[in-house]
Formats: structure tokens, C-alpha cells, sequence
């Protein structure tokens, strides 16, 4: 498959409802191959994104695509798996029923086994679905979304409900599915799972696309750098500084400071205090890029609002 044409776009999409503009002209694509994390606080769009992507709704304003069709068009759905935040499904049938059932809707799905196995579920296959923990429902809805080998897969907050070592095999299991050629959607509000997922990120904002690059490439824009440290300073007189961005105290009783010039920080830092110890440097956090890169426009709204 040609990776250079995408799977699935959004140009110039818009979408109001009622008095709110949900999408204002966004553009994205997605690639084959690749996983692209849609990230952003709530109400930023990624719902509404998602859902002009899958044709569950219809675009306003621009234009949708799904393997060059209107996402509506039920030949363009066919290509794609999609495992919902809020799914809601009959609790009598078995697991396994749930799987034979939704493996029936595709001309070339998976053996069931390789579905409940790649989804931790064959130990549960005889389950009734509402007799599941929240977390297990959780991996029947994935393998719902996997079951008929879709090139393209979108998951909305997939782990929700997943305990630290589940989201772990997950994780692998999404991997395991991207090398083997799968385009994966990813909403998430656990930014560490982006970072350690996602080849691409579109951060989104108000309705609108504020950057779409690599995870080391946002990082990257956020040009800060953390130094911690045991110093008998306060807070106060470091944000005083040139450079020096923001201050805090961290569980530890260390100083958390955000600087742009590492260097100089820590020359005026040691003859201010030369006791200062327990240092350590950290490049920026995907964290730290999303709330640097989703702060500026907010900042500029409230200019213009003034």
C-alpha cells in the first residue's frame, strides 16, 4: 500500500450544533501504517473529528474522506474498526457470540481464536458480556473493532478502565497490529500512552488544529527545560529570574523550575545558594508541550477578549 496517500482526511471540515462550532476548517490525514494520537482537552473537537471520519455524522462545512468516499458511503465503512468510549451491548450474549456475531459483517475476518486472543480474552470467551468487569468489556469492544483485519482502526480511549499491566499488553497488541501494516486512530487523555504510541500527533484546541508533528517534534516547540533541586531558596525569589518560567515545589520538597537557558540558571543558582544539590535536569514531557502549545492560543483569545 502506498503510505504517501492517506486513509482518511478531514479538509477545511466544519461542524456546528446550534450556536456552537464544534470544527472550525480543520485538515488532517491519516496514513497507512501508522498511529496518529488526536489529542485534546474536552471539548477540543476530537469527538466531532472522529465522528466526520467514521460517518457517523456529515460534515458542514468542507469535506470528509474514508479510502477516497464519503465516510458515509457503507463501502468506505467496511474498511475500518471502531471501538467506541461508550459502547452499549446486549448482556446475555457469551463473548464469544459477541465476536462470531461481528465477525459475520466482513467478507474476511479473523479466526476467532487469533480475534480473543489478541484481545486477553480466551479465558472469558464463555462469559456472559454483562457479567464483565468494566476493564474486560473494554477488550471485547476491541476485538469488536479488530475482528474483520480493518486497515484502518480508530480507538477512543481505549484503556479506560485498564489496570497499569492490561494498558501495557494493550499497547503491544497495537504495535503488534501497526507493524503489520494496520493505520490506527488514537484518542487518549493518558499523554504518556501518545508519547509511546503515536508516530504523529494532531493537538487540537477550540474546534481547530493547533500542530500536527512526531511527538519529539511538539516536545521539542515546548524549548523549556525542568531542573529540580533541594535549594534553601523560595519559590519566589527564583521566579524573579530572567528565564525563568515557572516555579514549583514537587512532593519531594525539591524545586521544579521551568527555564529556557539551563546553564545560566544553574551559574545564578549555585551563588545564590552554593548548598543546592540533589540537581537534575529533564527535557520537556509531552505533558509540558500540551499544556505550553494549548496555553498560547488561550492567551491570545484573551488579548483580543481584553
Amino acid at each position: 500500500m502506498d503510505r504517501s496517500m492517506p486513509l482518511a482526511a478531514l479538509r477545511g471540515a466544519g461542524k456546528r450544533y446550534g450556536a456552537v462550532r464544534a470544527l472550525d476548517g480543520v485538515g488532517l490525514e491519516v496514513r497507512a501504517g501508522e498511529v496518529l494520537a488526536v489529542l485534546g482537552a474536552n471539548g477540543a473537537g476530537k469527538t466531532t473529528a472522529l465522528g466526520l471520519l467514521t460517518g457517523r455524522i456529515g460534515c458542514d462545512e468542507g469535506k470528509a474522506e474514508l479510502f477516497g468516499r464519503d465516510p458515509r458511503d457503507p463501502l468506505a465503512r467496511r474498511g475500518i474498526g471502531v471501538m467506541l468510549q461508550d459502547t452499549q451491548l446486549p448482556d446475555t450474549l457469551r463473548v464469544d457470540e459477541h465476536v462470531r456475531l461481528f465477525s459475520s459483517y466482513y467478507g474476511d475476518p479473523r479466526p476467532l481464536a487469533e480475534t480473543l486472543a489478541l484481545a486477553g480474552l480466551e479465558a472469558l470467551a464463555k462469559r456472559r458480556y454483562g457479567a464483565l468487569s468494566g476493564g474486560q468489556q473494554r477488550r471485547v469492544q476491541f476485538a469488536l473493532a479488530i475482528c474483520g483485519r480493518p486497515p484502518l482502526l480508530f480507538v477512543d480511549e481505549p484503556t479506560t478502565g485498564l489496570d497499569v499491566e492490561a494498558r501495557r499488553a494493550f499497547w503491544q497488541v497495537l504495535r503488534a497490529l501497526r507493524a503489520g501494516g494496520t493505520a490506527i486512530v488514537l484518542t487518549t487523555h493518558y499523554l504518556e500512552e501518545a508519547d509511546a504510541l503515536a508516530d504523529r500527533i494532531v493537538l487540537m484546541a477550540g474546534g481547530r488544529v493547533l500542530a500536527d508533528d512526531s511527538p519529539a517534534a511538539l516536545k521539542a516547540r515546548a524549548s523549556a527545560r525542568r531542573v529540580h533541586g533541594f535549594s534553601a531558596l523560595a519559590p519566589e525569589d527564583l521566579r524573579a529570574w530572567d528565564g525563568v518560567r515557572t516555579v514549583a515545589i514537587g512532593d519531594d520538597g525539591r524545586l521544579d523550575v521551568s527555564c529556557d537557558d539551563v546553564e545560566a540558571l544553574l551559574r545564578r543558582w549555585f551563588a545564590a545558594d552554593p548548598q543546592l544539590h540533589g540537581l537534575e535536569v529533564r527535557q520537556q514531557s509531552l505533558e509540558d508541550a500540551f499544556l505550553h502549545l494549548t496555553a498560547a492560543p488561550a492567551a491570545r483569545h484573551d488579548e483580543v477578549s481584553a
